[in-house]
């Protein structure tokens, strides 16, 4: 099986962004297990001046975008022999790659049921956290597109460890997983620890995600099922 796993950096937040460049990294599996294989990463044109927001994350500047091919040669390299596309926090990168009719795997989702005690689940962190053999100046820059591709490669090799592949298309699938409250006073706390106002408040929110929305309604769920199993 041949997953890519990718990452994009851009000039800025979507909708009003555009892709300065495309790294990704073959991850093979056979009867033996998974490799990862080294990055590839290509400055492509953005067409669009490059805020400086955007360059003092990633340091690509217009200059080294000018004359650069157009994102969607690499992503023609991207869907050639693609069974699976991966991503840390696939969502951002749906939004300039759709990646045809191919499942995806979102790392960060899966690593949150994978590792749900863990504080924090950026990729730099979950490399130094789980401690991820790999080579370290393929890994430097972090915010460059081919060496985060290369951190979330051996990320997936360790959820690949647990779960298979199939899991973990179906965890990307499913909302964010918010084992404790996310936010506001009750922050850090069981879903089952806090009152049903607050529940009920999540919900009336529209600064608050769908995904934390979705594990109020589903703690709103077990209530519900717990108080008609206490009626009959």
């Amino acid at each position: 099986m041949l997953i890519k796993v990718l990452d994009l950096e851009t000039t800025g937040m979507p909708p009003d962004a555009a892709v300065c460049e495309v790294g990704w990294c073959n991850v093979l599996g056979d009867e033996f297990g998974w490799n990862v294989h080294s990055p590839i990463a290509m400055i492509v044109n953005p067409g669009r001046p490059m805020p400086a927001e955007a360059q003092a994350v990633h340091h690509i500047s217009d200059q080294d975008c000018e004359g650069a091919p157009q994102a969607t040669e690499a992503y023609r390299m991207l869907m050639d022999g693609a069974e699976v596309f991966v991503a840390h926090n696939a969502a951002f990168e749906r939004e300039f790659f759709a990646g045809g009719d191919r499942p995806w795997i979102c790392t960060f989702k899966c690593a949150r049921r994978a590792w749900p005690d863990l504080p924090s689940f950026g990729n730099q962190f979950l490399r130094y956290q789980r401690r991820l053999v790999l080579d370290h100046a393929t890994a430097m820059p972090p915010h460059r597109a081919g060496p985060d591709a290369y951190v979330t490669a051996h990320i997936l090799v360790d959820l690949l460890k647990e779960q298979n592949v199939e899991t973990l298309i179906d965890w990307t699938r499913m909302p964010v997983h918010y084992p404790r409250v996310p936010m506001t006073h009750a922050k850090g706390k069981l879903w089952s620890e806090i009152d049903s106002g607050l529940l009920s408040w999540f919900l009336k929110q529209d600064h608050v995600d769908s995904d934390i929305k979705a594990a109020a309604r589903t703690e709103i769920k077990r209530r519900d099922g717990e108080r008609s199993r206490g009626r009959f």
